[in-house]
């Protein structure tokens, strides 16, 4: 049974950079997923204009039923969310390590171009062991 379903990167301009599904069943095709990032970030953009707290950056944990959706957004504007079980535990934290392999291998990388897709194998390499490292402590609790 896998925490993390899936994971999406998109840019400032709320384009799908990179796309990764960790979960066994129910996997999307890439209609799909592009369809999901664009809302998430449509969603996202309309709750900072609609809060009624000053200085609001939109959603940052969505709860349902099936799952719950995680939202990490940079200093930059691009968005990082996960979608994991419902109740999964330090997934805020999780993305603040995913954000870190994205600023150590993909921005490091000179030959990625901003808001393009992500093709950096030492960032997949990275991701996936940190993943793997989530998933083996959230056995252990």
């Amino acid at each position: 049974m896998a925490a993390i379903y899936s994971l999406y990167i998109i840019n400032k301009s709320g384009g799908l950079i990179f796309y990764k599904d960790y979960g066994s069943s129910g996997r999307m095709d890439t209609n799909d997923s592009l369809r999901v990032a664009s809302l998430w970030h449509s969603m996202h953009a309309i709750s900072q204009q609609l809060s009624p707290v000053a200085g609001c950056l939109g959603i940052e944990l969505l709860e349902a039923d099936t799952f719950d959706l995680h939202c990490f957004q940079s200093l930059t504007g691009t968005k990082f969310f996960v979608v994991s079980e419902p109740g999964t535990p330090h997934m805020d934290g999780l993305l603040k390590v995913i954000y870190e392999l994205y600023t150590d291998y993909v921005l490091k990388n000179p030959f990625y171009e901003m808001e393009m897709p992500i093709r950096c194998e030492l960032f997949d390499i990275n991701l996936t062991q940190a993943i793997q490292k989530d998933r083996v402590a959230l056995l252990g609790r």
